[in-house]
């Protein structure tokens, strides 16, 4: 299992808005020069990014800006707007397991309760996160 790039993605593309916001209008194209990924997928983050309350779309080429305080925004707060998890549920169980097995008809009794605990431990560690931690280790890095 792997959760796809449309997470990083968009944790790049809210840091590099807050890093160019008063230097340049942070645009679809702007962002996949740094992202290195197509402006209509940039767009689609944004987007959902948009839908999710995180950022502020100017019509036409105005830019992007963030909606909050990079503080409020956690990890989760991203995951939950770019990832497509379908019900909310991190884990797709397999559809039709065979109820005349021993395993296949007991293996959702003894799975569904497991799964859910790790959803719950990574959900509450992405919600440990924010971007204001990442710009700040940023920061560090580029000795601002």
């Amino acid at each position: 299992m792997q959760i796809s790039s449309r997470f990083t993605l968009a944790v790049h593309i809210f840091i590099c808005i807050d890093k160019f916001k008063d230097e340049y209008k942070v645009t679809s194209d702007f962002l996949a020069g740094s992202t290195n990924v197509n402006p209509v997928i940039v767009r689609k983050i944004l987007g959902q990014l948009k839908s999710a309350g995180l950022v502020d779309i100017a019509r036409g080429s105005g830019g992007a800006s963030i909606a909050k305080p990079l503080n409020e925004i956690s990890f989760l707060d991203i995951y939950k707007a770019v990832e497509c998890v379908g019900s909310g549920e991190l884990f797709h169980f397999h559809e039709n397991p065979n109820e005349k097995c021993p395993v296949g008809s007991n293996i959702h009794s003894v799975l569904d309760d497991k799964l859910a605990q790790v959803q719950t431990a990574m959900e509450n560690e992405l919600a440990s996160i924010t971007l204001e931690d990442v710009k700040n280790d940023l920061d560090k890095i580029l000795d601002i």
